[in-house]
């Protein structure tokens, strides 16, 4: 069965001068303020959209890591994944990038980067990601 989540946010004005805001529908945890500013810019107490897909990026990716680790026998103690999602206005979001650290008992450096990037093709937002290139740097904590 498919889960289908939403989000909807409320913009006025026009681009440049606008604001508006994004609210987190499905879980209800929380609304955001977005301006282009923030998106352009950076704006302290606002966020953008490549923030969002950052933090959609790095949970998915985590999760994903977590559950090809247990599989393989490797249960983490601990995943901490950074996504860098860059913008460049005119051209769009440019690329994310994957900083992981980890603490996984028993398991050698060569083999847990196999699972990250393994875990960075198959996580189902680097593969909604497909556009943009996805850069890693995987190490153990």
């Amino acid at each position: 069965m498919a889960l289908t989540s939403e989000s909807t946010t409320v913009w006025t004005g026009s681009l440049f001068e606008g604001s508006g805001t994004t609210r987190l529908d499905s879980s209800k945890v929380a609304e955001f303020p977005v301006n282009w500013k923030a998106r352009a810019e950076g704006e302290a107490g606002t966020t953008n959209p490549e923030e969002l897909l950052g933090a959609a990026h790095s949970a998915c990716f985590s999760m994903a890591l977590s559950n090809i680790l247990t599989e393989a026998g490797h249960t983490p103690e601990s995943i901490q994944t950074t996504a860098a999602v860059t913008f460049q206005p005119g051209e769009g979001v440019t690329g994310s990038h994957l900083l992981v650290s980890a603490r996984v008992p028993g398991l050698g450096e060569a083999e847990f980067e196999a699972f990250a990037e393994d875990a960075k093709v198959n996580c189902p937002i680097s593969q909604a990601l497909t556009g943009i290139p996805i850069t890693i740097e995987a190490e153990l904590a």
